[in-house]
C-alpha cells in the first residue's frame, strides 16, 4: 500500500467506525457535538494496518529510535509502528509513576540518551495529554524527534504540541478528512 492510499484507508476507517454524531464532553472540558473515537478505527486489521504503515515510514524519516506517548492514546500506535517495520522501540507513558514495582513513569524497553523519540497520540483537541507525556519524557533527558497524532480535530492543539516539543507536529488526518460536513466547521 502506498503512504497515500494508506491514509485513504485510515481516514475511511475513521469515518466508518470512530466518528461519533452527539454532544460529548471532551477531556479538556469542552463540550463538542462530534466525537472521534480513533480506537475503534485503528484497533481493526485495516485501520491498524494503515496506520501501521504510516506511523513507521515517519518513524524512519525523523531517524526515531522509540516510539510512544501517553498510555492509552498511544498504545496501539506505538504497537503499530512495531507491526509497521520500524526499528524502534515501543514505550507508554503513565499520568503518574507507580506506587509499587520499579516505580516506572515510562513503561516498556529502557530508553537510554542516544534515544529519538517520537511522541504519539490517538486524537488532538488542545494537545494537553500530548504535552503531559512530552514533559515526561522531558524531564528524564529524552530527544524528541518528532510527534505524530492520528486525528487533530484542529482546535489549537497542534501550536501548543510544537511549542512544548521544540519539534515538528504532523497529524495523519483531520477532522477536515474524516467529518467535512460538520456544523461547526468554520
Amino acid at each position: 500500500m502506498s503512504g497515500s492510499d494508506a491514509r485513504a484507508r485510515l481516514v475511511a476507517e475513521l469515518r466508518e467506525h470512530a466518528l461519533v454524531i452527539g454532544e460529548v464532553v471532551l477531556t479538556s472540558g469542552a463540550v463538542a457535538q462530534y466525537y472521534v473515537d480513533a480506537k475503534r478505527a485503528i484497533l481493526r486489521p485495516p485501520g491498524f494496518a494503515a496506520l501501521g504503515e504510516l506511523v513507521a515510514a515517519r518513524a524512519r524519516e525523523w531517524g526515531a529510535t522509540a516510539v510512544g506517548g501517553m498510555t492509552m492514546g498511544a498504545d496501539p500506535i506505538a504497537c503499530a509502528a512495531l507491526a509497521g517495520g520500524a526499528d524502534v522501540k515501543a514505550f507508554f507513558v503513565r499520568k503518574e509513576a507507580k506506587a509499587h514495582g520499579l516505580q516506572r513513569r515510562v513503561e516498556g524497553p529502557l530508553l537510554d540518551d542516544a534515544d529519538r523519540c517520537m511522541v504519539v497520540e490517538d486524537v488532538v483537541t488542545t494537545g494537553g495529554s500530548t504535552i503531559a507525556a512530552i514533559e515526561a519524557l522531558q524531564a528524564e533527558g529524552r530527544a524528541i524527534v518528532g510527534v505524530v497524532s492520528v486525528l487533530d480535530r484542529l482546535a489549537g492543539g497542534a501550536e501548543r504540541i510544537e511549542a512544548a516539543a521544540g519539534a515538528p507536529y504532523v497529524a495523519l488526518t483531520t477532522i477536515d478528512d474524516v467529518y467535512p460536513e460538520r456544523p461547526d466547521r468554520g
